[in-house]
């Protein structure tokens, strides 16, 4: 099958609420995929940072290749011998007391709304039905009903309505809205300690200490999105470990599931988490054995440091050597770790046009919001590889439109 017939074939029968580059991956291990007519491409996406582990990694494959040889899915109606395991792992990692296991990152997002919400109305003794969580403007969490209730990107909120009540939102990294924001009635602030799909935008310095602080005084829970910026992406564990802040909830996605299954998971202390009883919430994959398998095995991977150090400094590089090149029509260039956003200036090419450049140069990335391109290679990439991605990425913006027509 060639590209044209399998973007095809995908156009005619699958709903189209992507609007993917068009290469059509057949193949993929470590930072490097091979599409279906054999064209090699450096990964700078990592599938949104699920693939922090890169294609493919021996460890998580074979951690999955045992477990299905033994049992894939018990449901929560029985126990299976993974995951508990899992969730103690887990816990030691995040430094908190106990695991809500989910599939997906909306679903962990969910679970940490209702888990807010319910701690607010039986230990807070908030109101019944009166509970406010305030949120940040540019927000990503998701797109089920409720996140895309208070997103304020059109593309993902608007025509969904009625939308669920109950959030605040404040401007990004304005400590002083956030406190006058918060009234009796709040029982969280969920806040992305990196916001990823607005195109890696970093807090202002001193925001997320302010805000454990602030937390703490009002009795809110400070809850951190970091299913995009955790499990190394960031340059450390946790985003929230570069600033040596320790949220009340921790929401974790993506990369835990290694790329090889979906896997969320909602990590807090029982004073929280307890709150949650038998019935009171679940999935039927939540927690499955083979999920579990392949958590653990990513725990092992992230519990040496090995991996963060080397995101922070293969990250560090990246945008210096970025930064160092002084290209034209951009406005700024922005990351953490192995992670990291070109925004450009709006005056000539968008964001799309250069991932299209870049694809056709065998780089893979993609746009955010018009004029931005995220980056995030996986974090096993060969700092050979990265150089020769920065070199290519600084090439396409220093020489005009030169898009392939074959793309």
């Amino acid at each position: 099958m060639t590209t044209d017939q399998a973007i095809e074939f995908e156009h005619e029968h699958c709903a189209h609420n992507y609007h993917p580059l068009p290469v059509v991956i057949h193949e993929a291990h470590g930072a490097w995929v091979t599409d279906v007519e054999g064209r090699r491409y450096l990964d700078m996406l990592s599938a949104y940072s699920a693939i922090n582990f890169g294609h493919g990694h021996p460890k998580l494959v074979a951690a999955a290749q045992e477990q299905l040889g033994l049992v894939t899915l018990t449901s929560r109606a029985f126990h299976n011998d993974r995951l508990g395991r899992f969730c103690a792992d887990l816990a030691r990692l995040t430094r908190h007391d106990a695991v809500l296991p989910m599939n997906s990152g909306a679903e962990g997002v969910e679970t940490a709304l209702k888990l807010s919400r319910k701690w607010g109305y039986e230990v807070k003794g908030v109101p019944v039905d009166q509970a406010e969580i305030i949120v940040c403007a540019g927000n990503f969490h998701g797109r089920t009903t409720t996140i895309v209730s208070f997103s304020d990107d059109p593309v993902a909120h608007d025509h969904y309505g009625p939308y669920t009540p109950g959030f605040v939102t404040v401007p990004y990294g304005d400590i002083d809205a956030l406190a006058a924001a918060i009234t009796p009635n709040t029982v969280a602030f969920l806040v992305e300690p990196i916001q990823g799909e607005a195109g890696v935008v970093l807090p202002p310095t001193g925001f997320l200490q302010a805000v454990r602080e602030l937390c703490t005084e009002r009795n809110v829970l400070f809850v951190a999105d970091e299913i995009q910026a955790g499990l190394g992406r960031a340059g450390a564990t946790f985003a929230c470990d570069l600033v040596g802040v320790q949220p009340d909830v921790r929401i974790l996605g993506k990369a835990l599931g290694g790329g090889i299954v979906a896997l969320s998971a909602v990590t807090a202390n029982w004073d929280v988490l307890g709150v949650i009883q038998p019935g009171q919430h679940g999935s039927t994959f939540g927690g499955n054995p083979l999920a579990a398998a392949i958590g653990i095995a990513v725990i092992e991977l992230l519990e040496t440091g090995e991996v963060q150090e080397r995101s922070r400094r293969l990250g560090e590089h990246a945008l210096q050597v970025l930064r160092d090149a002084a290209l034209p029509g951009i406005k700024e260039i922005r990351g953490s770790g192995l992670w990291w956003a070109i925004e450009l200036d709006g005056t000539g090419r968008t964001g799309r046009e250069v991932s299209l450049e870049l694809l056709a140069r065998g780089i893979l990335a993609k746009d955010t919001h018009t004029w931005t391109i995220r980056f995030a290679p996986p974090l096993v990439v060969e700092e050979s590889d990265l150089d020769h991605a920065l070199a290519t990425i600084i090439d396409v913006l220093t020489t005009p439109d030169a898009t392939s027509d074959d793309y």
